[in-house]
């Protein structure tokens, strides 16, 4: 209440798709003591931020954009103490959240400034301006303004949004002229309402502009500014190119249940729009790979309806390469055997939701075979079902072979999802296509060649002109499918008085910034190194919040603290995975809330839900170690567990060690109990119960309840603890049955709680700079500041086994050499001689 949101301005200038927003927002500390005022936007993920700023009492604060290792270096004492590191954070499928705080004095106000920049991609015949709204309360002044200028001319423009009803129908204002359209969206305080006289507003959801421009027969438009030219290349008219598609379809374990049912709602959609002149094969991998057909078929409606008919699925395990391979094979062989149309496509579409752990599983090994077996002559499209798939791999590999990937997020919508991503490649137009400049007038070009252009989309290239007097020059195109066609091109000069500075300079920074970073991925090392040096220079020079740089932003000094700075970061798929997990929808049944847990090797892992991260450390020690995992005074909670090794030396030499055996006390209600791999027992009153683990029991007081290989301690006030036994086959060569603990609502403890679990149950705070590439490729290294020190972890994976048997890959920050550095002390202080004894 003390805090009044005065305005909140969305203004969106649109110049030849290149899109400059600027989100401004003003606030009003009402109370007689200083207040801590936030700000909080959602950007697209395809933006760049390019500025930030905040005037407080007619003083300006303007982010700075820095190489991150010269801005990790700046806030470096801020992180130590404490302070907040980040300000992006992902948010959803399409955006990302930038959000800041700063303390007001009484009576002051604070304006907030973000602008960001994007290039809109056109997709399925049309751009989209997307501004998400959510300003949790009603604002006295709130607008949204967008301004779009088209030279080739709109041919539609439409506006809509989630929350508008009839009522706020009316409010959208648009405008639309041959090349010009303005649309705006300003309610008054009364009309942002639910009800009158309440605070709680009508306004929260995403506001969508869609719209497209004229296209002639020409091949595309030029438009040149100030020296720089950009080239729209989306042919109308074109017959699309009969394409053979091999679809590859996980059905292992993993995939049971919705994420099955919706994939099978999709392909069964997907098959009936395939057009007659197409070739189609249906692959199902788990463990084993199995075949529709030997070979690709025409899509007929019979052969068609045979296809749908074939989707009776098993689970099992995951064995990506057999099935790669044995989908490109079949492409081959009806290449060789004169199977297929001369003029078509080649691609292959994987669906998977999980890691090769069958077969071949070096997933670098898994890129190369895919790599030399397509050798270049087809392209694969990678769609990662859900937030447990390594997101990476697909990437790298659906980018060396002229494809790109996409994650399907798990929620009701996945099915159209599935769907959307075929209808975008589903009728390609052109293939191989190459764009051709006068090399006496152009340079600085970005990528010219693209292999492939789809119906609804379009190409863009741009560069820089060697002289700016030019007023038409040749363009050639060439494309497999379509004509090669010579165009002398006359050149568009847009309206300088409509634009946002050299508009084309920095559509032309933005693509090559882009596809840079892009190089950087793949290649030999000295080509991604200097695509990554390039790519640098051009953020700092430009401006630009790549995941290069950062933005510095220092927060003004109070009485309480001197001017600490913050940073903004730009993430990557990578770097939005834990977020993206974490929001997602559940599979049913529904899981505990996320906790400190241990399982494996043994394996430790911090969820810290409010961090939208982990972290994640082992212990290795001598079998029969015991290790003080919770203790706490004020509850009465002790927890102790004790540490079994594999029955012999495996053949590696590494021996695995595992929790067997837990000690767990509640004094207050006087129970102690012993969990062990092939026992309960459980001493109450005096008495004690001897259970198995397939008994079920209830303990007065409070609930102890047991079921399957499950067991739940539900301690009211004082948190709940969960045991898992993992079964392992009894003829093993060298592994043993073990448990997993994992603790939920750990809030509930006292502050004093510790252990080596229980030091984290109140949080921890920590940040994570300086991301570089680690010895695996694929788990990049990172320093961490925590705790005052600055320690190395790496980006890697633990399994949570709360939801399924089967377990789930869960993103964390590990911590080498037993937890040295983040856990308090060493783990030697945390050894106990016996089961039911504290530290």
């Amino acid at each position: 209440d003390a805090v009044e949101v005065h305005s909140v301005m969305v203004e969106c200038t649109v110049t030849s798709r290149f899109a400059h927003t600027v989100m401004t927002s003003t606030a009003l500390n009402k109370a007689n003591s200083s207040q801590e005022i936030f700000f909080e936007v959602e950007l697209p993920k395809t933006a760049f931020i390019t500025n930030f700023s905040m005037e407080i009492e007619g003083k300006v604060y303007v982010g700075e954009v820095k190489e991150k290792e010269k801005a990790k270096k700046q806030y470096e004492k801020a992180v130590s103490t404490g302070q907040t590191a980040g300000l992006v954070k992902a948010s959803g499928r399409k955006m990302e959240k930038f959000s800041v705080h700063v303390n007001i004095a009484a009576e002051s106000n604070v304006t907030f400034i973000l602008t960001y920049e994007e290039l809109l991609q056109r997709k399925l015949g049309h751009y989209e301006i997307l501004t998400r709204v959510k300003p949790n309360t009603v604002i006295q002044q709130f607008q949204i303004l967008t301004n779009i200028y088209e030279p080739q001319g709109l041919s539609y423009v439409d506006a809509k949004a989630t929350f508008l009803s009839n009522e706020l129908l009316p409010l959208v204002e648009k405008t639309v002229t041959d090349k010009k359209a303005h649309i705006s969206f300003s309610p008054t305080p009364e009309q942002q309402r639910k009800c009158p006289g309440c605070d709680g507003t009508l306004i929260e959801g995403d506001f969508i502009i869609e719209y497209d421009v004229k296209r002639d027969k020409r091949l595309g438009e030029i438009q040149i500014v100030n020296g720089y030219f950009v080239h729209f290349f989306a042919p109308p008219d074109l017959h699309r190119v009969p394409k053979n598609v091999v679809f590859i379809i996980d059905r292992s374990g993993s995939m049971y249940g919705n994420k099955i049912k919706q994939t099978r709602e999709a392909m069964l959609a997907i098959l009936q729009d395939l057009h007659q002149e197409d070739y189609f094969a249906v692959i199902l991998f788990d463990n084993v790979v199995n075949c529709w057909k030997e070979s690709l078929t025409k899509a007929t409606k019979e052969n068609v309806a045979e296809a749908m008919e074939y989707f009776s699925l098993l689970f099992q395990a995951t064995n990506i390469n057999s099935a790669m391979l044995r989908g490109i094979n079949m492409l081959v062989q009806d290449r060789q055997d004169n199977h297929l149309p001369e003029k078509s496509m080649d691609m292959i579409i994987l669906l998977t939701d999980g890691m090769p752990n069958d077969g071949e599983s070096n997933i670098q090994k898994i890129q190369q075979n895919v790599r030399e077996a397509m050798g270049g002559n087809m392209t694969l499209f990678c769609l990662g079902f859900g937030n447990d798939v390594d997101y990476n791999f697909l990437d790298v590999m659906s980018k060396e072979n002229k494809g790109l990937a996409r994650r399907i997020f798990e929620a009701s919508d996945a099915a159209l999802q599935l769907q959307g991503f075929y209808d975008e490649v589903s009728s390609p137009l052109l293939l191989e296509v190459d764009l051709k400049y006068p090399d006496n007038q152009v340079d600085s070009l970005t990528t010219r060649h693209f292999n492939q252009l789809f119906n609804g989309s379009e190409i863009v290239v741009a560069g820089r002109l060697m002289d700016n007097d030019l007023d038409n020059f040749l363009v050639e195109v060439f494309g497999q499918g379509g004509q090669a066609t010579v165009s002398d091109w006359d050149v568009l000069y847009p309206d300088e008085e409509y634009i946002f500075g050299d508009f084309t300079e920095r559509l032309w920074a933005y693509l090559t910034i882009q596809q840079l970073l892009e190089k950087s991925k793949s290649g030999e090392p000295d080509e991604k190194a200097n695509a990554t040096a390039k790519a640098l220079d051009m953020s700092l020079q430009y401006n630009f919040v790549t995941p290069l740089t950062s933005m510095v932003v220092t927060k003004p000094e109070t009485e309480d603290a001197t001017a600490s700075p913050l940073i903004a970061d730009k993430l990557t798929e990578a770097s939005q995975l834990g977020s993206s997990r974490l929001s997602s929808p559940r599979p049913t049944p529904p899981a505990p809330p996320a906790g400190p847990q241990v399982d494996g090797d043994p394996h430790f892992m911090i969820e810290l839900p409010n961090r939208n991260d982990a972290l994640c450390f082992n212990i290795n020690d001598t079998p029969g170690t015991i290790f003080n995992l919770v203790r706490d005074s004020i509850s009465g909670i002790l927890v102790n567990g004790q540490i079994i090794g594999d029955k012999k030396i495996p053949p590696d030499g590494k021996i695995n060690t595992y929790f067997w055996k837990f000690g767990i006390i509640h004094q207050i209600f006087g129970v102690k109990l012993e969990i062990t791999t092939q026992e309960i027992l459980v001493l109450q009153d005096g008495k004690q119960v001897k259970l198995l683990w397939t008994d079920m029991a209830s303990l007065k007081g409070d609930k102890y309840v047991k079921k399957s290989f499950l067991v739940c301690l539900y301690f009211s006030d004082h948190g709940s603890f969960i045991i898992l036994l993992h079964k392992v086959w009894k003829k093993h060569p060298y592994h043993r049955d073990y448990l997993g603990i994992y603790t939920v609502d750990t809030h509930l403890l006292s502050p004093s709680v510790h252990g080596l679990l229980g030091q984290f149950y109140h949080g921890i705070d920590f940040e994570v700079t300086n991301l570089h590439p680690g010895e695996d490729p694929e788990k990049p290294d990172a320093t961490m500041f925590v705790k005052g020190q600055e320690i190395n972890v790496t980006r890697g994976w633990q399994r949570d086994f709360r939801r399924n048997w089967k377990g789930e890959n869960v993103p964390c920050w590990f911590v080498h050499n037993n937890g040295l550095g983040l856990i308090d002390g060493v783990e030697a202080d945390y050894i106990v001689s016996d089961l039911f004894t504290a530290v």
